[in-house]
C-alpha cells in the first residue's frame, strides 16, 4: 500500500478520508483469532459460542419466541442462527468511513424474517451514542419495518448523532435507520457466501478490478469502451469506471439507469461510491422479495437519492428532501448501491491475507493462502534515531524505550529539560513514546498506532498478545492516552488485572488532565458508579478530579469535533 519512497500511495477509488476508513475497517474489524475462535464454534454447531468469540451480544430466549411466535417461526429462526457467520456480518456492518472504519450506532442490519412479511426480524446492530465503544453488536428479534422512523428536522435530528462528531458522512448513515439484509445473505449465511464474486459484480473467474489470485489489475488492464454483456467483470470495469472518473451521467446510461442529479450538482454524485453497475440487480433483488420498488439513500437534512424500478427501468434522482414523502419510502443499504470495501482495500494494496477468509476465498479464488500478517504492535527489534551526529538504537521494553544512554547522560537530560530546554535525539524520542505528545520515527508510530486501532475496536485479546509480547503497559496513543484511559471499552474483568500486575500507572493524565478513573467514570454508565472495576482501581489508588471540575471537562468534551468518540 506503499511506493518505492514509503509514503502511502493515493487510493485507486477513494478520497484519502474513506480510504483510511475502509483500510481501518477491515485491518481491525474484527482479528483472525476473533474470527478463528468464532469458527471453530460455529463448525461445531454452537451459535452462541461462535457469537460470543465474534463480540455478539445474543438478546434471544429461544422459549419466550417459541410461546410468542410459534414452534414453526422458531425452527426457521434456528435454522438461520445455525448457519449465521457472525463474525463475518459484523465485519460487514455499517461502519464509520471517516478515518477510523469503527461500528455506527443505531444502524441495525435486518438479516432476515423467518416467520415471512409479517412476522419480526432477526437483527444485528448496536445501541444509541456512546454503545458502540462501548458494548458490541447485539443480535435479537425485534418488529422493525424496512421504512425508518426519523426525522432530520427534529430538533435532536439537526446533527445526526452519527455526524455530532465528526465520524461519518450523513450519507446512507442516519440515526435509527435500518439496513435491509435480507437479499444479501452472502454477507452472513454460510450458504451464500459463495456468491459474493458475482453479487460484487463478477463471474465465476473474477471480480471487477482484481485478479483472480486478489492482485490489482493494471490500469491497461482495464476496459476502455464497452467490453459486451459476455465479461461481466470487465463490463462493471467500464461501468463504475466511468463514474470513478467523474462520468457520472455516461455511467448510469451504460448501466441502464435513467440519471437525474435534481438540485445537486454532478460533482455531488461522483463523490459518492456509486457502483452503478450493481443497482439494477439489486434493485430487482429487493422488489422480487417483497421489499418494495422505490428506495432511497438519504444524502443530507435537505436532500435525497431516489431510485425506482419502473418495470424494466431503473430510475436514480437527487430530489429535496421532503418528510411526508419521505418517511414512506425504504432506505437502500449501503451494501446494495456502494462499492464492495472488500475488492477496493485489495486495490489499493491491502494483502489479501489481511481479509476475512471467506471474503479472500470468494475474491481472490486464486490467492495461496498463507498465515496472516503479525500484528506490528508485536515488533520489538531496534529502531534507529538521530542522536547528536549520530544513528542509535532504541528498543521497546515493557518500561518504555530503552536507550543506549547512561545514568550520567539521563542526569544531564533532565537538568536541561528543568532549565526550560528541549530534549533531543533518543530522549526525545522517550519522551514522546511515554506522554503521546512530539514525533516518534514512523517505524514506532506504526505500532503505536497499531495497538491502538485494536484498540478502538475492542479487541481485549490484542491488547493482552501485546503485554504477552513484552509490551509496555503505560504506553500512550497521539493525545496522551495509555491502555488504562481505554479500560471502559475493552474486557476490563481481564485486562484490569494484568495492567495493574504489570505495573501500569493508575494515575496517568493525557493531554487534558484526565486520569483512567475520570474517564471510565464518565463512560462506563452512571458517573462515579459504583463497579468491581472501579473499587479495583480505587484501592490501587486511582483518584479522579474534583466533581465540579469534570463537569466542566464533560461540557468541553461534548462540545468537541474529534474524529474520535467524545470522551
Amino acid at each position: 500500500m506503499s511506493g518505492a519512497d514509503g509514503r502511502r500511495r493515493p487510493s485507486a477509488s477513494h478520497e484519502p478520508w474513506r480510504a483510511a476508513g475502509l483500510r481501518k475497517g477491515r485491518r481491525y474489524g474484527i482479528s483472525h483469532q476473533a474470527i478463528d475462535r468464532a469458527t471453530e464454534r460455529r463448525l461445531a454447531g454452537d451459535w452462541r459460542g461462535a457469537c460470543a468469540a465474534a463480540g455478539i451480544d445474543v438478546e434471544l430466549d429461544l422459549d419466550a419466541i417459541r410461546n410468542e411466535h410459534g414452534i414453526e417461526f422458531t425452527e426457521r429462526l434456528l435454522d438461520d442462527l445455525h448457519h449465521l457467520v457472525p463474525d463475518l456480518a459484523k465485519l460487514h456492518m455499517p461502519r464509520s468511513w471517516k478515518g477510523l472504519g469503527l461500528l455506527l450506532p443505531e444502524q441495525p442490519a435486518l438479516l432476515s424474517r423467518p416467520g415471512g412479511p409479517d412476522n419480526p426480524w432477526l437483527t444485528l446492530g448496536v445501541g444509541a451514542r456512546y454503545h458502540p465503544w462501548i458494548r458490541g453488536p447485539v443480535l435479537k428479534v425485534g418488529r422493525m419495518g424496512a421504512v425508518p422512523d426519523y426525522n432530520p428536522h427534529h430538533p435532536m435530528r439537526e446533527q445526526p448523532a452519527l455526524d455530532r462528531w465528526k465520524i461519518s458522512s450523513f450519507t446512507a448513515h442516519w440515526a435509527g435507520l435500518p439496513h435491509v439484509w435480507e437479499t444479501s445473505r452472502h454477507l452472513w449465511d454460510a450458504r451464500h457466501v459463495h456468491e459474493m464474486r458475482e453479487r460484487w459484480g463478477g463471474d465465476a473467474q473474477r471480480v471487477p478490478f482484481l485478479n483472480p489470485d486478489g492482485t490489482p489489475r493494471a490500469p491497461d488492464e482495464l476496459p476502455v469502451e464497452d467490453p459486451g454483456l459476455g465479461d461481466r467483470p470487465s463490463r462493471t470495469e467500464w461501468i463504475d469506471g466511468l463514474h470513478q472518473a467523474g462520468q457520472v451521467v455516461e455511467a448510469f446510461a451504460a448501466a441502464g439507469i435513467g440519471f437525474d442529479p435534481g438540485p445537486v450538482s454532478v460533482e455531488v454524485a461522483a463523490r459518492l461510491p456509486f457502483s452503478p453497475a450493481r443497482i439494477p440487480g439489486e434493485l430487482r433483488r429487493l422488489t422480487a422479495a417483497g421489499l418494495g420498488d422505490r428506495f432511497q439513500i438519504p444524502y443530507d437534512k435537505l436532500t435525497t437519492v431516489l431510485l425506482a424500478l419502473e418495470k424494466d427501468t431503473v430510475r436514480v434522482e437527487f430530489a429535496e428532501f421532503d418528510l411526508d414523502t419521505a418517511s414512506g419510502i425504504p432506505a437502500l443499504s449501503e451494501v446494495c448501491w456502494a462499492r464492495p470495501p472488500d475488492v477496493d482495500v485489495l486495490r489499493d494494496g491491502m494483502p489479501p491475507d489481511e481479509l476475512h477468509p471467506l471474503v479472500r476465498e470468494a475474491i481472490a479464488p486464486d490467492h495461496v493462502p498463507g498465515a496472516p500478517p503479525e500484528p506490528a504492535f508485536a515488533d520489538r527489534s531496534p529502531v534507529r534515531v538521530r542522536c547528536r551526529g549520530e544513528w542509535h538504537e532504541v528498543i521497546p521494553s515493557r518500561v518504555g524505550l530503552r536507550i543506549p544512554h547512561d545514568d550520567e547522560e539521563t542526569n544531564r537530560e533532565a537538568s536541561l529539560r528543568a532549565l526550560g530546554g528541549n530534549s533531543t535525539g533518543c530522549f526525545a524520542v522517550r519522551e514522546a513514546w511515554s506522554t503521546g505528545e512530539g514525533r516518534l520515527p514512523q517505524a514506532l508510530r506504526k505500532r503505536r498506532d497499531d495497538l491502538f486501532g485494536w484498540v478502538r475496536q475492542r479487541d481485549t485479546h490484542a491488547v493482552l498478545h501485546y503485554l504477552d509480547r513484552g509490551g509496555d503497559p503505560d504506553i500512550r496513543d497521539g493525545k496522551g492516552r495509555a491502555l488504562l484511559h481505554h479500560l471502559a471499552f475493552l474486557n476490563h474483568e481481564v485486562l484490569l488485572p494484568r495492567l495493574l500486575e504489570a505495573g501500569a500507572d493508575v494515575n496517568a493524565e493525557d493531554r487534558d488532565g484526565r486520569t483512567p478513573l475520570d474517564v471510565f467514570d464518565q463512560v462506563a454508565g452512571g458517573l462515579r458508579e459504583d463497579t468491581v472495576a472501579r473499587k479495583t482501581l480505587v484501592a490501587a489508588g486511582a483518584v479522579a478530579k474534583d466533581p465540579e471540575e469534570f463537569q466542566a471537562w464533560l461540557l468541553r468534551a461534548s462540545a468537541g469535533s474529534s474524529d474520535d468518540p467524545p470522551f
